[in-house]
């Protein structure tokens, strides 16, 4: 448990602008719900932030295009994105952790933080596939280093082969064995 606690508060402490997608797609309050759409196709993303006089206001995700627009049957070409926009837009500073994001997506329950900088300009977006990301790139390197180790310590038990109780079992090929089952399997 103490392992897994550790590895949870390293990857919290990840700087968040390590984890963040640069240059997210923005467009401009006046903009159409089609041409958000448009610009969320060309960029390959599932939201955009929308700006008023270069200020970030609000976002417009997929979710808002097919909840508030398709599922209405209304044409996206006569509706505007701050008609439906997610507004206060919630932020993270670029000077925050992945772990600070995480808590303010559940605090706000939100999946997409804009990342902004001193001057609450907008210079990235993270997201909650970004943070699972980074969590699970993580948790697979310390997987490795643990069973690394396991490997080469020696431990008390029983030998999974031969059931008997030992002082020197060790990891091999995924089981522990004791000295006379290593051993038997030099021999073979």
């Amino acid at each position: 448990m103490k392992k897994t606690t550790s590895a949870i508060r390293f990857e919290t402490h990840v700087p968040i602008g390590e984890v963040m997608t640069r240059n997210p797609a923005m467009i401009g309050i006046d903009a159409t719900v089609a041409q958000a759409a448009k610009a969320m196709c060309q960029e390959g993303v599932g939201s955009v932030i929308i700006l008023d006089k270069n200020k970030p206001i609000g976002i417009v995700t997929e979710e808002d295009i097919n909840c508030k627009v398709v599922a209405k049957d209304l044409k996206p070409s006569k509706v505007h994105v701050n008609e439906i926009m997610s507004t206060p837009l919630i932020t993270v500073s670029v000077d925050k952790t992945s772990g600070d994001a995480a808590h303010m997506m559940i605090e706000h329950k939100v999946r997409r933080l804009p990342v902004v900088d001193d001057h609450n300009k907008v210079i990235g977006i993270v997201t909650v596939r970004d943070l699972l990301t980074v969590s699970t790139e993580l948790n697979d390197l310390l997987e490795d280093l643990i069973e690394i180790n396991r490997e080469e310590m020696i431990e008390q038990g029983v030998c999974d082969r031969c059931s008997q109780m030992s002082d020197d079992l060790k990891r091999v090929d995924g089981s522990m064995l004791c000295p006379g089952c290593r051993d038997e399997d030099k021999i073979t």
